[in-house]
């Protein structure tokens, strides 16, 4: 997620892989892949420049937990030590995405 600032100065987080545009008219304006458009005080530069700052720390992340996985597998004792025997990690159900209906 990144955080953003509406005109009005309350501050709130959005979904950079939601993202389906950026508009500078002469506001930023962001358009969600659902057709929901925020208006945001930040440039053009400074919303892509988080996107990207945030896309490189999920890369980052991934490599890093790739990296622990690699070294849990070398040793058979560290990996035991992942996840307790009476913990089954879980996921949440996906959710669908849904355009949003006009009136």
């Amino acid at each position: 997620m990144i955080i953003l600032t509406r005109l009005a100065g309350s501050r709130f987080a959005v979904n950079p892989d939601l993202l389906e545009r950026v508009e500078s008219t002469p506001d930023t304006v962001l358009t969600l892949l659902d057709g929901t458009k925020y208006v945001v005080a930040e440039p053009v530069e400074d919303v892509v420049a988080r996107v990207t700052d945030y896309r490189a720390t999920v890369i980052a992340t991934a490599r890093r937990l790739a990296e622990q996985q690699e070294l849990a597998s070398a040793s058979p004792e560290s990996a035991s030590a992942a996840w307790p025997d009476d913990v089954t990690p879980q996921l949440a159900p996906a959710v669908p995405l849904r355009r949003r209906r006009r009136s």
